[in-house]
């Protein structure tokens, strides 16, 4: 599956939300204005979005409530990417300069902060409490979720499961809002809601592992940042984990230290320890069984164009190289 064939197929809907996201980008404020317009232009796969749309189509919607909870997603996410790039010092995202590196932190965290309080104007306008629960109980996690990551940095004692926690709470979570907003909107059963909210969790884990394979042998010019990025934050992720509890003597060790200590310096070695031990084969093993498990999670949809392209969604998860 391509991105191009999952735009065509809700483009409708896709231009819906675009046209609701500038609408609701409007401030008096110039430089909120500025710095919104900036990163919302940027790029991006605009997956969370699309992923509330798929759910609700695919369960039978009709109507176009679900547009304005997409932008309230997108507008979510792209807060975190403001704030994850301050905390992290990034100055590269999509192919260009991050928000924090062209107006400064003080204005990418105080726009982030407009976007989440935004977020919450538009799903009092919706008026539905049950999506007001879900949205405020996932930001609040994703919140715990970047706690918990920092906590992590230069930490080389994090473990798989406790990783895999981080992953659930910062990424996938809101994948899984998403997927649960899109089946709330088309009045699903509970059963249903369930499903695509397991969809979600299980799609949004499966992204999260290949980027962080990507983070150790993507193009930059296919990922839009720089190689080792994770490795210079000192955030052990899947493949370093890996190479602790199964590379050589040697290898642990080296991955050990750079971890403590960040930078780039260690790169090269490090990269040659994921690659002899197998890290990168072992974290998209688990992409692929969490991939797995979100194409289970839906077998019960109607057979269709949406639910195949929900099926496909979850194989590009794991194949893609950007």
């Amino acid at each position: 599956m391509s991105l191009e064939s999952l735009y065509a197929l809700i483009g409708e809907d896709m231009r819906a939300v675009d046209a609701t996201i500038r609408e609701r980008l409007h401030s008096n404020v110039a430089l909120v204005r500025q710095v919104a317009e900036y990163i919302i232009a940027s790029g991006g796969k605009r997956l969370r979005p699309i992923l509330l749309l798929m759910a609700a189509r695919a369960l039978g919607y009709a109507g176009t409530r679900h547009h304005e909870l997409a932008a309230v997603i997108e507008f979510i996410h792209t807060a975190t990417l403001l704030h994850d790039d301050v905390v992290d010092e990034s100055d590269l995202r999509r192919g260009r300069d991050t928000a924090n590196a062209v107006f400064g932190n003080a204005a990418s965290v105080l726009v982030g902060d407009f976007l989440y309080s935004r977020s919450f104007q538009m799903m009092v306008g919706v008026g539905d409490m049950k999506v007001m629960q879900v949205v405020s109980d996932a930001t609040n996690i994703i919140a715990e979720g970047e706690v918990l990551q920092l906590m992590n940095c230069h930490d080389p004692d994090v473990d798989e499961t406790n990783y895999l926690q981080v992953i659930h709470y910062k990424t996938a979570k809101l994948f899984e809002a998403a997927a649960r907003l899109g089946a709330i909107v088309a009045g699903a059963t509970p059963e249903m809601e369930q499903a695509l909210a397991d969809y979600g969790m299980y799609l949004g884990t499966a992204f999260q592992l290949i980027d962080d394979v990507l983070d150790y042998s993507g193009d930059e010019a296919d990922t839009g940042k720089h190689l080792g990025d994770d490795l210079a934050e000192g955030k052990p992720t899947l493949p370093l984990i890996y190479v602790m509890r199964h590379g050589t003597q040697e290898e642990a060790a080296a991955v050990r230290h750079a971890i403590e200590h960040g930078g780039r310096d260690a790169f090269p070695v490090v990269l040659a320890a994921i690659r002899a031990s197998g890290a990168l084969e072992h974290t998209r093993k688990r992409a692929r069984e969490a991939a797995e498990k979100a194409k289970t999670a839906i077998s019960f949809l109607p057979h269709g164009k949406y639910q195949e392209t929900l099926l496909e969604l979850a194989a590009f998860a794991v194949d893609r190289s950007h």
